[in-house]
């Protein structure tokens, strides 16, 4: 499994299994995913590795900047991301939409430090009252282009907060941060994927956001439209929707999904 690092993207090389048995040719797949989807990816990737014995070389790129990675020359065989993300790839033409699935989904959570009450959060009128009350509270900076924290900031001005809240907020500079923020108590109450938080030590899980506010995060993967090895690269996808995939993403904090 190959790792390295760019910028504020992490690399780590993964492998997954293939529907037909042991592939004749091993492959080098090239992948860049969403930091999101790294424990999934950790997980399944040397079991993906050992059964077919193609190889992973992943980039994991911040939150919201997979397609700006793709914009400026970033390569890859697949691309896991939201699918707000594998929109913009489509419409630049560097994939296709019938090489896309989705894979897996996210919920928008809310946490607060290990040991803290935990607060009102059953209804968007409680949330309100739960936020003004804070004396802080953080989620990664939207400008990053996140999905969940470009929603929730439609949520305080849904809920008409936004202004008495901007004092209080501590931007977190990538949404695996946001829990890290609030254990080192730097935050009273933290907002993220649900999958973000769950593996954060020193935080608890409240819950997602209430009724209507809440929104999904929909994960995908999608082959390029330059991928060296696309029966390489479909293997990898189509291992994804497996059974046994489906376990580890849920261990993992989100739901298996079906394109």
């Amino acid at each position: 499994m190959k790792i390295r690092l760019l910028l504020a993207a992490a690399n780590i090389g993964l492998m997954f299994l293939l529907g037909g048995g042991i592939a004749a040719e091993a492959a080098e797949i090239k992948v860049l995913s969403h930091r999101g989807i790294r424990p999934v990816m950790e997980d399944l990737g040397p079991k993906f590795e050992r059964a077919t014995g193609h190889k992973l070389s992943i980039t994991f790129g911040p939150a919201g900047g997979i397609v700006k990675l793709v914009q400026g020359g970033e390569t890859a065989d697949v691309v896991i991301t939201s699918r707000q993300e594998i929109n913009g790839i489509l419409k630049d033409g560097k994939a296709v939409a019938d090489n896309v699935t989705i894979f897996a989904r996210s919920g928008i959570g809310v946490a607060v430090r290990k040991g803290a009450p935990k607060p009102d959060i059953s209804s968007p009128e409680a949330l309100k009252q739960t936020l003004l009350a804070a004396k802080s509270i953080t989620y990664s900076n939207p400008a990053l282009g996140g999905a969940a924290a470009i929603h929730f900031e439609k949520v305080l001005d849904h809920l008409g907060i936004a202004k008495e809240l901007k004092s209080k907020t501590v931007l977190s500079e990538a949404g695996s941060d946001t829990g890290v923020v609030v254990a080192n108590g730097e935050a009273e109450i933290g907002v993220q994927v649900s999958q973000l938080l769950i593996s954060v030590a020193g935080i608890e899980i409240v819950g997602p956001l209430p009724g209507d506010l809440q929104d999904t995060v929909v994960f995908s993967a999608a082959i390029m439209a330059g991928a060296k090895d696309a029966a390489a690269s479909k293997a990898l996808i189509d291992f994804l929707s497996t059974p046994e995939a489906a376990t580890v993403i849920k261990a993992k904090g989100l739901e298996p999904a079906t394109p």
